[in-house]
């Protein structure tokens, strides 16, 4: 059993090919790969099983919104960086620079981004 709560979280996409492209690098930067890789429905990221995946929707549309809002863990505030400069540089966008965020926990540590599609990503870690 593992030791997290989660399965696995989907997010949609508008187009697999582009979005695998961002997240090989955001996740990349975070030590996170390509685990499982299911064709046309989709492409999951993980470091052990398929934690994380990105597809498309039902009826084949990508539907992301402000409602969907994931966190990776990071292993340090090295990788933190990494991943935020890799998503700027993949195509996503600013939503919150790394930095502490002490109105969550005096040592939480993050970055926030936009992917292409419009879902809200973030990396961070505590300490």
């Amino acid at each position: 059993m593992a030791d997290s709560i989660i399965s696995h979280v989907s997010v949609p996409v508008a187009d697999i090919a582009a979005a695998r492209r961002f997240y090989d690098a955001v996740l990349g930067a975070l030590g996170y790969g390509v685990v499982m890789d299911a064709g046309p429905h989709g492409v999951a990221y993980g470091s052990a099983f398929p934690e994380f995946w990105i597809g498309h929707a039902l009826e084949g549309q990508g539907a992301p919104g402000n409602g969907v809002h994931v966190a990776f863990l990071a292993p340090d505030r090295a990788a933190v960086d990494a991943f935020h400069a890799a998503a700027l540089a993949a195509g996503g966008t600013d939503e919150g620079a790394p930095g502490l965020r002490p109105h969550y926990d005096a040592n939480y540590y993050g970055a926030f981004v936009r992917d292409p599609d419009g879902n809200k990503i973030e990396a961070m870690l505590i300490g």
